[in-house]
């Protein structure tokens, strides 16, 4: 009787300790995605009464899927608008996570690196205006390159892309043909190319198919292998896509109350040009009270401990004001 009793007892708590594991459901950008997934397996190892589920599908889907209510949190490499935040019935909470630099990564037969890219001549190529590798204004940049007579195959993301949205945002501010003929957001009807789902789709395809050039974040580029272009910066420079040049670029930011910050075209002679935080999307109140705790407990590892795994996998850590003013506002979550 007394043993029948023990295992009882046993097999209750065993239930009681089931039910006391919250489970986190998220969902969005895939170009924080890695550094995400890092976080979720860490921090599980550390926590075992919260499980962190990720699914990169893209900010526009993680966007629609978090204002659906069927995710916990979402993730967003662009900041979504107070109109947005109010068709949510704003309940929604936008905090800097991470942050990264968005490159061209392009597949040149013969390993050409070290290609310099002007403002004019990317912004032209996404327009389809220049469509061979060796035309003049390319090669003018690049005199110690032997630049193949190959046509260029543009590569673009086919799903709502925060990722495409901080590109476009640029070539907006860089060449006003492009805003004119193309604009900027999530998802924009390209003139020229193949398009690809996510930042690993992108990736794919640029590393299958020579005298090809897409976007895609560096990590994705770094982790493959591809080559990288520099770019020509607002001060003049050709700068190459390091963790140092976009770190520079995120190092002049003041972050606003609203923790929304818009990088479209920095000004610094060293900055990388095209550098974004990006954002998780959380609830301001959830509807219990382990739910709350555990998203605070999860985004707080991501924003302390979290950071030294950003440089590892191709991202920036966020500066420490960041982190700051992040966590104030995190501690705002009932």
């Amino acid at each position: 009787m007394t043993r029948i009793l023990l295992l009882a007892v046993t097999f209750a708590a065993m239930f009681i300790e089931a039910k006391a594991v919250t489970a986190l459901n998220g969902s969005g950008a895939t170009f924080p995605a890695p550094l995400y997934l890092r976080w979720a397996s860490d921090f599980g190892k550390a926590n075992n009464t919260v499980t962190i589920n990720y699914q990169a599908v893209g900010s526009g889907a993680g966007v629609k899927q978090f204002g659906d209510g069927i995710t916990d949190f979402g993730a967003s490499d662009v900041a979504i608008t107070d109109v947005e935040i109010a068709k949510m019935g704003g309940n929604v909470l936008m905090l800097p996570a991470a942050a990264g630099t968005i490159v061209l990564a392009y597949n040149i037969p013969g390993g050409q690196g070290g290609l310099k890219l002007s403002r004019d001549i990317y912004s032209s190529i996404f327009l389809g205006k220049i469509e061979h590798w060796n035309d003049p204004l390319i090669v003018k940049d690049n005199p110690d390159l032997k630049i193949p007579n190959l046509p260029i195959t543009v590569v673009t993301r086919s799903d709502g892309s925060g990722t495409t949205a901080v590109f476009t945002a640029h070539l907006d501010a860089v060449s006003p043909e492009f805003a004119a003929k193309v604009g900027s957001g999530k998802s924009v009807t390209w003139p020229v190319g193949l398009a690809g789902k996510g930042n690993d789709g992108v990736t794919a395809l640029i590393k299958q198919t020579p005298g090809s050039i897409g976007y895609v974040e560096f990590g994705y580029a770094d982790n493959n292998k591809l080559t990288m272009a520099d770019l020509q910066n607002k001060a003049g420079n050709f700068i190459a896509p390091t963790i140092e040049s976009g770190a520079a670029t995120l190092a002049s930011v003041v972050l606003p109350d609203n923790l929304r910050a818009f990088i479209t075209d920095p000004d610094g002679p060293n900055d990388y040009p095209i550098a974004t935080f990006t954002w998780l999307l959380v609830k301001k109140t959830y509807p219990d009270a382990e739910k709350a705790a555990a998203v605070r407990e999860f985004v707080t590892f991501g924003l302390t401990k979290g950071q030294a795994s950003a440089p590892l996998l191709g991202y920036i850590s966020l500066p420490p004001s960041v982190v700051a003013k992040v966590q104030a506002t995190l501690e705002t979550v009932k």
